[in-house]
């Protein structure tokens, strides 16, 4: 059992809306994971994540980056790669600074591109007792299995479209996150569909919108977290997919590779077995569960 309490705390001058899951009938200050989730992604996604935390004696703190959801920001669904980690570094804040949490004992946990952000900052803050990267985004693959020249061309055109109209200061050009095969997305194969009704289904809400700017694919084509993984002080777990094409093994495995204390599991399935198979949920959730409390320090 567990308590859901709704938290909302400032990130330079941003609110971010979260919730903080606390287990039930556990007196005095407990250990605490902070879950960042990913590209366009929506902290409804972490929910089932936090309950599993909260239900193994660990809180837990999910929240919405600027832009996104429950959280203030504009313009809207628009990734800002720096703003992001600020928003983590000001969640980890508030959750060092609950009356129920133990300063001592925080964690960070990050999905896809929160999996970088989880390990780039860590890399500087070495209280932090522990980081779990889940399917991390580490730089984008040399090549997207499955898209074509034509739609890489489509796709490159959208994102300079809209970057034009940002330095213009004109309203984002927005495409959808995922798509059927052929379509203008991010993300366009045959698992669209069913990663749409694990967005809307039993845990989602109204908060994820098939919708983004693409003009912060720019940023993330720089943005290599591995180059921070060797400065991690903190044991790492990093969790990836056999048959990932979003976030494949090339890019991903360089952050156990180069952590310190980097742990690499891999399992059966593709990016989207995350999300959409519940024995691959159970089967990571229980991996990371064991990692974290190896790594617990006494109270």
């Amino acid at each position: 059992m567990f308590e859901r309490v709704k938290v909302s705390f400032s990130s330079a001058g941003t609110r971010c809306a979260g919730y903080l899951y606390l287990p039930a009938g556990r007196p005095g200050r407990m250990p605490c994971v902070v879950l960042c989730h990913g590209f366009s992604g929506t902290m409804d996604r972490l929910f089932p994540y936090a309950e599993r935390f909260a239900a193994e004696g660990i809180a837990a703190l999910v929240f919405d980056y600027r832009n996104f959801g429950e959280s203030d920001g504009e313009p809207r669904q628009l990734v800002d790669i720096e703003g992001q980690q600020d928003d983590l570094r000001a969640a980890v804040a508030f959750a060092r600074g609950h009356e129920h949490v133990d300063p001592g004992q925080v964690m960070i946990w990050g999905n896809s591109l929160g999996g970088g952000h989880a390990v780039s900052v860590a890399a500087d803050d070495p209280a932090i007792v522990a980081v779990v990267a889940q399917i991390p985004f580490n730089g984008f693959p040399k090549r997207v299995e499955g898209r074509s020249v034509g739609q890489t061309l489509r796709l490159q055109a959208a994102i300079l479209w809209d970057a034009v109209r940002g330095k213009l200061g004109l309203s984002p050009y927005y495409i959808p996150m995922v798509g059927k095969p052929g379509e203008l997305a991010v993300t366009a194969t045959a698992e669209a569909d069913q990663h749409i009704r694990t967005l809307t289904g039993e845990h989602g809400t109204t908060l994820w919108r098939n919708s983004v700017a693409p003009r912060a694919f720019l940023d993330m084509a720089r943005y290599r977290p591995g180059d921070a993984a060797e400065r991690l002080s903190m044991p790492l777990l990093v969790c990836i997919a056999a048959d990932d094409r979003e976030t494949p093994q090339e890019t991903t495995r360089a952050l156990a590779d180069r952590a310190p204390h980097g742990e690499l599991r891999i399992y059966p399935g593709t990016h989207f077995s995350f999300y959409n198979d519940p024995e691959t949920r159970e089967h990571v959730l229980t991996d990371q569960i064991a990692f974290l409390r190896r790594h617990l320090p006494a109270s």
